[in-house]
């Protein structure tokens, strides 16, 4: 090659060395210089391009140093031969970092938020350090493809003691999260299975059923959960549900309804009923309710539930307890499966359980949480002519319905403007349609007990919702 000819413009803000390389290694990149030719020298290029030498050098050293180019002693610079790899142009990266950034509130009355100040760090840090050891060598490599026994059996006992779920370990499959579970338990079912889901319910659980082309019947869900006399008039052979603390209305399945939904499943082989027991450790009127599965007698309850609300979202680990018949077909269907949660993290929770330290854990954020739930309940109260609470007796949130003359959209965006994340209710119903009153979310997990009051009131303030004097009791 006799000389490079590039457009460089001295009075750009860009400087001359940078633009030589980028105009290289482009040309490098469309093959316009072909492997292993020959650069020019340096000393003609300075001459060639009118700039000095040490440009050149500056471009030549960057070239390479990234395995553009090669360098032989004495003779010069090659053309190296290089692997084609995707180049992420100047415009591809200006237009990723303008894309749209999830929105942060001062105030957040975000559902799927916890209380992250009272977690055990030092305890949990203890079983870490002890598992990071030579004698757990063994941990990496690949563990038991339904998830470590240890864990699966402390899970177990946990159902047992807590929700009064009978299984053994090996019906367990644990995972990381509902996302890659749930899409497991649409696989048991052939592809012609119709399935009903809670309306209004977890939008993510809609969309997966929609990914995956499955059929779904949406059922009215009111005070008392899903109406099971709705979901006898369908084809449905599996209904997904959340029986302990409806999401997101709150409602407790009542005692007939329950009656109702494990009579429907047992009328048919083909039936069975997908028990999501997402947050059933937080429970703060009455006596703790059994979960679906244990009043199951037919073995037609698939049992769901995670830690991502008792330890911590971010932790990935979920798992499901399969009946016995749906047992063997996933052995079939899932022959190939390893589970997806890390070997160490499945121990530590393992470790974390077998020594009673979960228990202890719940105990507290179960005071934590009843706390919260109850400044949160009884703040609102001063706001009772205008809104109604409802969903109040489990979890971490509850339900805000609103008498206003403005719609849902326009009060969430006043809270909005206001710095502060507020959540409609349209936004899990499989319709979106909006109540004939404005009906929003209300978690409590991720706000402060002391900063509760403070937080009702800026939100009431943003919508001129005035507080009212309560009559002496």
């Amino acid at each position: 090659m006799d000389m490079l000819l590039f457009q460089l413009e001295k009075d750009g803000e860009k400087p001359l060395y940078d633009q030589l390389y980028s105009g290289i290694k482009e040309a490098i990149i469309t093959k316009k210089i072909s492997v292993g030719e020959k650069l020019p020298s340096k000393r003609k290029l300075a001459d060639f391009l009118n700039i000095s030498q040490t440009t050149i050098e500056i471009a030549y050293a960057q070239l390479l140093a990234e395995g553009y180019i090669m360098s032989k002693a004495r003779v010069g610079y090659f053309v190296e031969e290089i692997d084609e790899l995707p180049y992420i142009q100047q415009d591809t990266v200006a237009s990723l970092s303008e894309l749209p950034k999830k929105k942060t509130f001062k105030i957040d009355f975000n559902p799927a938020s916890i209380d992250i100040h009272a977690f055990p760090f030092q305890t949990w840090r203890k079983y870490a350090k002890e598992l990071f050891d030579d004698a757990s060598k063994e941990l990496l490599l690949t563990g038991e493809p339904q998830g470590e026994l240890s864990l699966r059996t402390e899970i177990a006992n946990y159902l047992y003691q807590s929700r009064g779920v009978v299984c053994s370990p090996e019906q367990i499959v644990v995972g990381s999260g509902t996302e890659q579970l749930l899409p497991m338990i649409l696989r048991l079912f052939s592809d012609d299975t119709y399935f009903a889901l809670e309306n209004p319910g977890y939008p993510a659980v809609h969309r997966m059923f929609s990914q995956h082309k499955r059929k779904v019947y949406p059922i009215t869900v009111d005070e008392e959960g899903i109406f099971i006399h709705e979901l006898e008039k369908t084809s449905a052979d599996v209904v997904y549900i959340t029986p302990s603390h409806q999401f997101p209305t709150g409602a407790v399945l009542s005692a007939t309804r329950r009656a109702q939904a494990l009579n429907w499943a047992a009328q048919s082989t083909s039936r069975y009923i997908i028990e999501d027991d997402y947050d059933s450790e937080f429970r703060y009127t009455g006596k703790p309710i059994p979960a679906l599965h244990a009043l199951d007698r037919n073995d037609k309850v698939i049992y769901m539930s995670t830690f991502t609300k008792s330890l911590m979202p971010s932790l990935r680990v979920a798992y499901f307890v399969l009946p016995p018949k749906l047992l063997a077909t996933y052995n079939d269907v899932f022959n190939y499966y390893s589970s997806t949660v890390p070997r160490f993290d499945q121990h530590i929770v393992a470790n974390f359980m077998r020594d009673g330290h979960f228990a202890k854990h719940l105990n507290r954020m179960r005071k934590i949480y009843r706390k919260k739930h109850d400044k949160l309940t009884s703040i609102l109260e001063n706001y009772s002519k205008q809104i109604k609470i409802t969903g109040e007796q489990a979890g971490m949130h509850i339900l805000l319905e609103v008498q206003h003359e403005l719609s849902e959209k326009h009060l969430q965006q006043l809270a909005s403007n206001a710095d502060i994340g507020i959540y409609p209710l349209s936004d899990y119903r499989l319709d979106h349609a909006a109540a004939s009153q404005p009906q929003f979310l209300l978690g409590f997990g991720g706000i402060p007990v002391h900063e509760i009051e403070h937080s009702i009131e800026k939100l009431m303030g943003c919508w001129d919702i005035k507080k009212h004097q309560s009559p002496p009791r």
